[in-house]
């Protein structure tokens, strides 16, 4: 039987930049805009100041929004830190994983480490969100189950696809990164107990793991091809009980791409509060204020609970701003109070507000044994009020995935509004945005260099 890495790395080999589908060339864009985006907004930040301590200021390569050049390897983990810092980025439905801030940050390096063109950084992003995509189908909740961050995990493997394919890298040399990629991969959900940093630095260590693991495979590091299927292969490590069902990783690869469906999201905080917070939205705009509210029940999938729901006196009063981000009452609070979701609403000031921590307490949960999660990001809130009525929202699908897409435009503005936050002048982030429209058309990506401030 041929192993899934060798599966993999033949599909990766036969890519080519011409006939990529048009969508999946436009999700390459609208996930290089968006990761620009949020690593300009999280550069202050103290985590990535941390992470900047971290890393060589020496060498060719970008990290966005930060002045001088870096070697690559920490280019690649202070733009990925950055990209997910805030929660703010895209996610995929299914996974959930997310792609754009593993996937662009090592492709980036590695091109600019490199010399290379557009045309190979379109390459390697377009194959590296589709293999992460994809890695995450196989064994669907088990990880977060296990203990483990999916993007964290199956993105170091992605990112060493990724990072191959834009090196053009031999399918057997392929298969070796993707092999020692097994042994880079990493990243424990332990961060939700006190809502501390570990989970933003989870897309730059893979990044960063996943563009080493390419370079030792090109020097001749040989890594085990049965990194997927093995008796010891990643899915037994990071996803027990469940059994691998390897059809959603290799079925129609090539022919069928599931990338396009990556979703953008218009709210900086966990991917499956999203559309509870659609929900609390059109509560508050349908004229219900905070005081005339008694309790709100949400129904709720299963396999969010854990995370984004327990403990819920906790979830009622989050610690910290990033402790904020993973708890649905929060979020449900503070859209309601806010008419929004944005950076604004994730700091020490909103998390210790009054008015938002009242709300959140008459906020509580019951499961939905129909909620079809993971494959839906599904909302619902049902508002009881003081009068004894009640007000009920549903919310089928995530605002900004393949259901209800964020339009371009849209997705600029929140680029423009992200670069604005982080401290880029209009003229700079104009540039930038500019720019992305024809990256994938420019024979070297020199021009990076004017974002290096």
């Amino acid at each position: 039987m041929t192993p899934v890495a060798e599966t993999l790395t033949a599909w990766l080999a036969s890519v080519g930049v011409d006939t990529l589908p048009a969508d999946t060339v436009e999700t390459a864009r609208k996930l290089c805009l968006d990761v620009a985006g949020l690593c300009v907004a999280a550069r202050r930040e103290p985590y990535v100041g941390a992470t900047l301590a971290a890393v060589e200021r020496v060498g060719p390569c970008t990290a966005l929004g930060h002045a001088g050049a870096f070697e690559a390897f920490g280019a690649a983990l202070v733009n990925g830190t950055g990209a997910h810092g805030e929660d703010f980025d895209d996610t995929f439905e299914g996974g959930p994983v997310h792609s754009g801030a593993v996937i662009v940050p090592a492709v980036m390096a590695a091109c600019e480490r490199e010399g290379l063109g557009g045309d190979r950084f379109l390459l390697g992003v377009v194959t590296g969100a589709e293999l992460l995509c994809r890695l995450s189908l196989v064994a669907p909740m088990a990880t977060h189950n296990a203990g483990f961050h999916p993007t964290a995990v199956f993105g170091a493997l992605a990112a060493a696809g990724a990072v191959s394919a834009a090196l053009r890298l031999p399918p057997e040399a392929a298969a070796s990164a993707l092999g020692i990629a097994g042994s880079m991969a990493s990243g424990i959900i332990e961060y939700l107990a006190e809502g501390t940093w570990t989970k933003r630095m989870h897309a730059g260590w893979a990044a960063q793991s996943g563009f080493r693991a390419a370079l030792m495979a090109r020097g001749g590091f040989v890594g085990p091809r049965t990194v997927f299927e093995g008796r010891h292969g990643v899915y037994r490590a990071f996803a027990r009980p469940a059994a691998p069902d390897f059809a959603p990783l290799v079925d129609d690869l090539g022919r069928r791409w599931v990338s396009p469906s990556i979703a953008f999201k218009p709210y900086a905080c966990g991917t499956m509060t999203q559309p509870f917070i659609d929900c609390a939205r059109r509560l508050a705009e349908g004229g219900v204020r905070a005081d005339e509210i008694r309790e709100i029940v949400c129904e709720v999938a299963e396999g969010t609970v854990p995370r984004l729901w327990e403990p819920l006196a906790a979830k009622h009063r989050p610690p910290t701003p990033y402790a904020a981000k993973f708890s649905t009452p929060f979020c449900i609070a503070v859209g309601f109070v806010d008419g929004k979701a944005g950076l604004a609403q994730f700091t020490d000031a909103r998390v210790h507000d009054p008015a938002v921590l009242a709300l959140a307490a008459k906020i509580r949960y019951t499961i939905n044994p129909l909620d079809e999660y993971p494959k839906k990001f599904t909302g619902h809130l049902r508002a009881v009020l003081r009068d004894g009525t009640e007000r009920e929202y549903r919310q089928p699908h995530m605002r900004g995935g393949a259901e209800a897409p964020l339009p371009l435009a849209e997705l600029e503005a929140k680029f423009m509004d992200n670069a604005r936050y982080g401290g880029w002048t209009e003229a700079m982030a104009g540039r930038f945005r500019d720019v992305s429209r024809t990256l994938f058309a420019k024979p070297t990506l020199d021009m990076l260099k004017e974002f290096r401030a």
